[in-house]
């Protein structure tokens, strides 16, 4: 039966009515996604007021959402992704970012198998897919300690799909234990110049290289450590690559390393060294019995640098985890323990009267977390003068620039409260930096924990420049470009928000300072706020 024409033409008529009004639904719903969207995704902001927020919580540093944090693992960039895996217990935590800043907590990446815990180790990219593991294409490989019964060995795990899932080589370990106590951490990477994978890994109080073609066979080549720099314990998290010095754009080899829990230095610390590598192993340009230190605070362990950074980027950057293996996890934080630092820019430059060293500068993403400024125009402090009154802030950046002048020290506390503060003072007679945290809160938990710590800094052009960071449990001091770093924990009541500039016996000259509240990572809020 075939249907009247007019009947046909009211139901092509109801065809496109429908048409249109399933098009404007569409366009009602992407509306909605753009007013959703405000935030960018890429921030990962958790929409949970309380997220973050318990006692002692950094707000833009990366700490666990429950259990331990410790060292620093598998640093790698890949396909726009920071991949941040850290030791959690024995096996590998993992996070990602695709600033350094906002991260996502992912599932535990690398566990415990029948070859026993894994370790500390660092990750690369197989861009030419020499593992065979990938079908041409690149992918990222994993290398690290497996532990058990008291044996190290090294292993490999691989990804195809972005470090969401790794799964073992079946022929581990690559490298089965030669007999020694202490073989562990390895860093690998690729060296242009030899065509070959390059491992470093510790080995007591020394490191020994290796080289290999497909990440699976490796042949040793090299040892460096015995004589040179400290040899208070046991060396760990090795780390070496290539820096140009900035005056001259001529390139060496950093070689660092960390160090166990000791007596001599008072907990666990770390070192580098500066030289030459050839692909087999490294010398030391600067005399044997010279140590050079990462970081003169406490705080400051198993920095490892990224993997993979575009070349286009052209930085090397690291961080660290921010505890000593006096204290690694009796912190008063509860159900989590644990952060990392702030990523840092390693740049290094000849410094008059000391030679060519390592610098640490935080990277430069953090400017994006700034709240509005507070800045301060130049004057002349005396006793009793404080130019912060009235400033409050838990989680905040400050820049300053000091002249000395008659004081026998100056510098900032932070931090404060009622019979609470922790202090940053340069003594120029001296030409040290302190930083004393003891009176800086919480120190029950650590006999000694309450302390004191020195840096030595000479002027710059006759100044003193000191940016902090402070984020709740965390201060990190960059004096005068990153010459002279210091980082330390601290657990002040929430309340202790107070900041003063001083000076004692005297005066000083402060040139500049300027205060940034900063903004959480984890929330979106107001920084001016905190």
């Amino acid at each position: 039966m075939k249907l009247p024409i007019y009947r046909i033409g009211l139901l092509f008529i109801a065809l496109i009515v429908l048409l249109l009004l399933a098009f404007a639904a569409i366009r009602s719903i992407d509306n909605r996604k753009e007013e959703i969207n405000i935030i960018p995704a890429d921030y990962n902001f958790n929409p949970s007021p309380t997220y973050y927020t318990e006692k002692f919580r950094p707000q833009y540093h990366l700490s666990p959402e429950t259990k331990n944090m410790s060292d620093p693992n598998g640093m790698v960039y890949f396909k726009g992704e920071y991949h941040q895996f850290y030791q959690s217990s024995g096996q590998w935590g993992h996070a990602v970012s695709k600033d350094l800043i906002h991260w996502e907590h992912l599932p535990l990446a690398i566990v415990k198998d029948e070859l026993g815990d894994a370790w500390s180790g660092s990750a690369v990219v197989d861009w030419q897919d020499t593992t065979g593991f990938f079908n041409g294409k690149p992918g990222l490989v994993a290398i690290f300690t497996n532990f058990k019964n008291g044996v190290q060995s090294q292993s490999i795990a691989y990804s195809s799909d972005k470090g969401r899932t790794w799964t073992k080589y079946e022929g581990n370990p690559v490298i089965p234990n030669p007999d020694v106590k202490d073989f562990r951490d390895p860093k690998v990477f690729w060296h242009e110049p030899t065509k070959a994978w390059v491992m470093i890994v510790s080995v007591d109080k020394k490191v020994w290289f290796y080289n290999s073609p497909d990440l699976k066979k490796w042949e040793w080549t090299g040892e460096f450590g015995p004589g040179h720099g400290s040899h208070a314990a046991v060396w760990e998290c090795p780390d070496l690559f290539l820096l140009p010095v900035e005056e001259t754009g001529e390139k060496k080899w950093v070689l660092t390393v960390s160090i166990g829990n000791n007596t001599q230095t008072k907990g666990s610390k770390a070192q580098y060294f500066v030289g030459a590598f050839d692909g087999k192993t490294f010398k030391n340009d600067n005399p044997p019995y010279e140590k050079l230190w990462t970081d003169h605070g406490k705080d400051f362990y198993a920095a490892i640098s990224y993997s993979d950074i575009p070349e286009e980027d052209g930085r090397r950057i690291w961080l660290g985890w921010m505890s000593n293996w006096r204290y690694p996890f009796s912190m008063p934080t509860g159900t989590w323990k644990g952060n990392m630092s702030i990523p840092r820019e390693l740049k290094l430059r000849n410094i008059p009267g000391a030679g060519i060293r390592l610098i640490q500068e935080p990277i430069e993403e953090l400017e994006t977390l700034r709240g509005n400024p507070q800045r301060f125009k130049k004057q002349i402090i005396t006793a009793g003068q404080n130019p912060l009154e009235g400033i409050k802030g838990t989680s905040f950046e400050i820049d300053m620039e000091f002249t000395p002048q008659t004081a026998d020290a100056f510098g900032i506390k932070v931090r404060q409260g009622s019979d609470e503060e922790t202090v940053i003072r340069y003594e120029p007679a001296k030409q040290e930096l302190i930083l004393d945290r003891t009176r800086s809160g919480e120190s029950s938990f650590e006999v000694g924990f309450a302390e004191k710590m020195t840096a030595p800094l000479q002027p710059k052009n006759g100044k003193v420049a000191l940016q902090l960071f402070v984020d709740d449990t965390t201060l990190e001091i960059f004096a005068n470009d990153g010459e002279a770093v210091m980082t330390a924990i601290i657990f002040p009541n929430p309340v202790s928000n107070g900041l003063e500039l001083f000076a004692t016996n005297g005066t000083v000259t402060l040139n500049k300072a300027v205060y940034y509240p900063m903004r959480s990572v984890w929330r979106n809020e107001d920084p001016d706020d905190n």
